[in-house]
């Protein structure tokens, strides 16, 4: 058995070393060594399961403890991502990535598709496999090469596609379809072209068989953002339509449209493509990286063409390559929707600041039309001003002169008061006229009446 390392990285035992170890350095050194092929002798039959993982990570560890106890072999650790075991009848390779879990049950001496193939792991076990399935795979591995009769009646006459493989070493036959028990189906021959005589060995066919299986896993992985795409595309029609649209009402805005309303429509737009885009941004980055395996896959299998069939590298750049070109097309729309989208904002938000700017112009040319007509208001009072503080200055000095008369000196007090009307006016508008000149002085100067009030208070 198998475990990822996850402990505490050993110190160095060199006694003239002493050095501090990062807690990763095994987990990095054991990273490169994991996941290993299968050592595969003979003929054997093999069944591949793939599971996606949600919230079921732990469900499927202890669904892998329960197989282990029921064969009293020993289980995996809750942080192990694989487990390679001999179950006495059948040997499992268990493996946990990031999105999916692996199940491979190889079974030694089984006929090609048997209905027995998988007798020895308990029925009710693999009925409650916690997740969803995705891939169920059944691979045939037989030593002599089958006939086109054997090939028909295995793939139930549908058409198969086939290369020679690791250097014309084996052979390899699949549908890339599922049959009438529910599962893909692929063959290999391990035996070596007319023109040489070597086979594969047994570590070259596990290898073989675990490169099939991923090549027939990635692909499955990088079409699940497909139907998605398909999807999205009325979607992002419906969008585009819309953002035209609101293009169109900009370009035709006139001064009674309120520009508010455009643009509260264009902020939805917009929420509604960065929520498309955190809804799908993984599952089409995930598409391009397992269509990346898929390929590098294909490269590792070293094919050379059957005469008369189709291989699996043209079969899969046929029909694989345009599904992952669409979903790669509607990422890019959906990119391209988004910079679009906050092009025509700032459009629109420019619109808008030019608008405010207009308004605040219009606003100070009333404010300063209002200064002007307060200015001559303030003229206006400031003339009444002197006519009612000389009245009441003169009032005054008429009291003064009665009271006099009264006390003895022979003057006139109606003579007094005319002569003291012309100096009493000018005074008093000198003086209004001084006051008002040094408010505006101490006005348009506010630093220096700081500092007068700050001197003041010293």
């Amino acid at each position: 058995m198998k475990n990822a390392l996850t402990d505490q990285a050993p110190d160095i035992a060199a006694p003239s070393v002493a050095l501090k170890v990062h807690p990763w350095r095994s987990a990095l050194y054991e990273e490169l060594h994991n996941r290993p092929s299968p050592i595969i002798e003979g003929s054997c039959h093999v069944a591949h399961f793939t599971v996606l993982l949600n919230d079921n990570r732990e469900d499927l560890h202890a669904h892998v403890v329960d197989l282990c106890r029921r064969f009293s072999v020993p289980a995996p650790a809750p942080e192990s991502s694989c487990l390679y075991q001999d179950f006495g009848g059948f040997e499992l390779r268990w493996e946990r990535h990031l999105e999916f879990a692996n199940f491979t049950f190889i079974c030694p001496d089984v006929e090609p598709f048997s209905a027995d193939a998988l007798s020895f792991v308990p029925k009710d076990w693999l009925a409650a496999m916690p997740g969803e399935l995705v891939v169920a795979v059944n691979l045939a591995l037989v030593g002599e090469q089958p006939d086109e009769k054997q090939i028909q009646r295995w793939f139930e006459g549908q058409r198969v596609s086939g290369a020679w493989v690791a250097d014309d070493k084996a052979q390899v036959w699949t549908a890339f379809k599922l049959h009438s028990d529910g599962f893909g189906r692929i063959v290999v021959c391990n035996k070596g072209a007319a023109t040489t005589t070597q086979q594969l060995t047994p570590y070259q066919t596990g290898r073989l068989v675990q490169r099939l299986f991923e090549l027939e896993t990635y692909r499955l992985m990088s079409l699940m953002a497909l139907p998605i795409a398909r999807q999205m595309g009325g979607e992002l029609s419906r969008i585009e339509d819309n953002l035209a649209t609101l293009n169109q009402s900009i370009s035709d805005i006139d001064a009674g449209k309120d520009e508010r309303v455009l643009l509260q429509e264009l902020s939805q737009l917009a929420a509604e493509v960065e929520r498309h885009r955190s809804n799908t941004n993984f599952r089409f980055s995930a598409a391009v990286a397992y269509h990346d395996l898929v390929r590098d896959r294909l490269r590792q299998l070293k094919e050379s063409p059957i005469e008369g069939m189709q291989s699996l590298r043209e079969f899969l750049e046929r029909r694989l390559t345009p599904g992952i070109k669409t979903c790669n097309s509607v990422r890019d729309r959906l990119e391209d929707l988004s910079r679009r989208i906050n092009r025509t904002t700032s459009l629109l938000r420019t619109r808008v600041d030019l608008s405010i700017q207009e308004q605040n112009q219009h606003l100070l040319s009333s404010m300063n039309r209002r200064s002007q007509l307060q200015l001559r208001l303030q003229q206006t009072v400031e003339g009444l001003s002197v006519v009612a503080i000389g009245y009441y200055i003169l009032a005054l000095l008429g009291i003064a002169f009665t009271a006099l008369k009264a006390a003895g000196l022979n003057i006139n007090s109606d003579l007094l008061k005319g002569i003291a009307l012309p100096v009493v006016l000018g005074a008093v508008y000198w003086g209004v006229h001084s006051l008002r000149q040094h408010i505006t002085r101490r006005a348009r100067v506010p630093g220096a009446a700081q500092d007068t009030d700050g001197q003041k208070g010293k």
